[in-house]
């Protein structure tokens, strides 16, 4: 298939691109499951944005920059802070309902802000924007939505032999899970909206396909990434035996939640930072982690039944309602949670324009490293980086349509050298042991003796399955498989580079933060 655009993702930052070029150009939007299936729509808290009087733009850029212990770019910053009012603006006309408090929005604070500004529909605002977007989508005439492809690699220019010898993108391979087969999709520009790599991690929040293909691919075509040992852990994940991902929003915090001991009792927070429950995710994140690994918890307690009722209901619907069904009543009682891989906050670079490395390769939200985010993310950041880096891409391919050439013949894909598998125990084999050492070795706690113990484990796992991915015919699993380990290689080589402690990155032979706030930049 050849179209003008193509978006790899279906998510926030993909849909908001694709609805801005559609005025103007035919696009693709390749899913890698469902249409609703990445992230975004599992996002419960909301999007900051400056919307409440005695707040401003410098605030919201001060807390951000704070959260990210001075490594952001300042100038990506002040960029995703100002444009943040009017991706509200959009949403809110293509239909997002959101909370309102009289004619004003109903603003939330969260974790790392200094004021209220986070804007939601109740503490579900991810489905519902995910909704509006894919309404939308598919009520667009030049907008082609394709679920169940599973992006195998960029389409390189240099590796067409006879037909170009540059390095530019002209769009992706990849398997159509309903027939099996590897398609080729080709187009002037690429934009990757493909989301993070929390699959690396044994527990995380996110959904089973974040195992961060596209800064795999990026990477294998020669674009730098940055940062990648920033992994953020969400504070508050349900412990729960039967639901092994579901995140208890920041909200609940800001709205009053507190954490305690369930031991002791003891409300702990204050103990560790004068923000107590509203410090930044990795300092809570941290204290939640010491504080079970201390007294062998399996979990620690968070509280916000002093709170009426009513208030609770309305504030957090769905998340009562899911508790309730697990036999807990947060309006009573507390909620056992533990820390869990959350945000990605590392990725392939790019500039304000959401331009890769590569000629004709975009990236917008949480596959990027945009210099937003720093060593952490501040609360609601995330959402709203996808909004104004994927209107910022689309703004840049359309400015200059006339300079992107159209894509030369590609060969097509070619598995006759290859065979079928009767040994796929090995894929899932290799998955359990990459989340389960860098979960040990590369967590929310790191010493450079772990971080050598994952770095051979990874060398091994690499060799291992590229010469499976060489001898047989890709699968879904097979094609996430050596995404992961790319993508835990770099992880591992990123925290091995950086000599100190700053934000998420935390290590106990370098515990001071370096004077200077320097990127760790990884070349092909």
């Amino acid at each position: 298939m050849e179209t003008d655009v193509l978006i790899i993702g279906s998510g926030a930052a993909g849909l908001t691109a694709a609805l801005q070029l559609a005025a103007t150009r035919k696009v693709v939007v390749l899913a890698k499951g469902a249409i609703s299936d990445g992230a975004t729509a599992w996002a419960q808290g909301g999007i900051a944005a400056v919307l409440e009087p005695g707040d401003n733009f410098a605030n919201h850029i001060e807390d951000t920059m704070i959260a990210g212990a001075g490594l952001n770019n300042r100038a990506t910053v002040e960029f995703v802070v100002e444009n943040a009012p009017l991706a509200i603006e959009r949403l809110a006309k293509l239909g997002v309902p959101f909370n309102l408090e009289g004619n004003d929005w109903h603003l939330t604070r969260e974790g790392g802000h200094s004021h209220r500004r986070i804007v939601h529909v109740d503490d579900a605002t991810g489905w519902a924007v995910q909704q509006a977007l894919e309404a939308a989508a598919r009520a667009h005439p030049n907008i082609s939505l394709v679920p169940d492809m599973v992006a195998v690699d960029l389409i390189l220019g240099r590796n067409q032999e006879r037909f170009s010898t540059s390095g530019r993108i002209h769009g992706v391979y990849a398997l159509n899970r309903k027939t099996g087969q590897v398609e080729t999709f080709t187009a002037r520009a690429t934009i990757l909206a493909s989301g993070g790599a929390g699959r690396t991690y044994l527990y995380s929040t996110a959904p089973r396909g974040a195992t961060g293909d596209g800064i795999a691919m990026a990477w294998r075509a020669g674009c730098r990434v940055s940062n990648m040992e920033f992994m953020q852990f969400h504070p508050t994940c349900l412990y729960n035996l039967e639901v092994k991902n579901f995140l208890i929003t920041e909200a609940v915090r800001g709205e009053g939640g507190i954490l305690k001991n369930p031991k002791t009792g003891h409300r702990y927070m204050p103990d560790y930072d004068n923000r107590a429950e509203l410090a930044p995710r990795d300092i809570v994140a941290r204290a939640n982690d010491a504080e079970i690994k201390r007294d062998g918890l399996d979990y620690v307690h968070l509280d916000i039944s002093h709170k009426p009722p009513e208030f609770v209901k309305t504030h957090f619907p769905n998340i009562y309602e899911k508790l309730l069904g697990l036999g807990i009543d947060i309006t009573r009682e507390p909620i056992p949670v533990v820390p869990a891989q959350h945000y990605t906050c590392g990725g392939v670079i790019v500039d304000l324009d959401g331009r890769t490395d590569a000629p004709g390769l975009y990236a917008a939200g949480e596959v990027t490293q945009s210099g937003l985010h720093g060593a952490n993310r501040l609360a609601s950041n995330s959402l709203l980086e996808c909004f104004v880096f994927g209107d910022a891409c689309a703004r840049h391919i359309d400015a200059n349509w006339d300079s992107l050439p159209p894509p030369p013949p590609i060969r097509q894909w070619d598995e006759s050298r290859v065979i079928d598998s009767d040994e796929e125990v090995v894929i899932a084999q290799c998955w359990r042991e990459i989340r389960q050492f860098m979960w040990n070795f590369v967590g929310i706690v790191r010493t450079t003796k772990r971080l050598e113990r994952a770095q051979h484990r990874i060398d091994l796992l690499r060799s291992e399955v590229e010469d499976y991915y060489s001898h047989f015919r890709v699968t879904p699993d097979l094609i996430e498989l050596r995404n992961l380990v790319e993508v835990a290689a770099l992880i591992i080589r990123s925290a091995l580079a950086r000599h100190e402690s700053r934000g998420l990155h935390f290590t106990l032979d370098y515990p001071e933060m370096a004077d200077e706030a320097r990127d760790t930049i990884l070349m092909p």
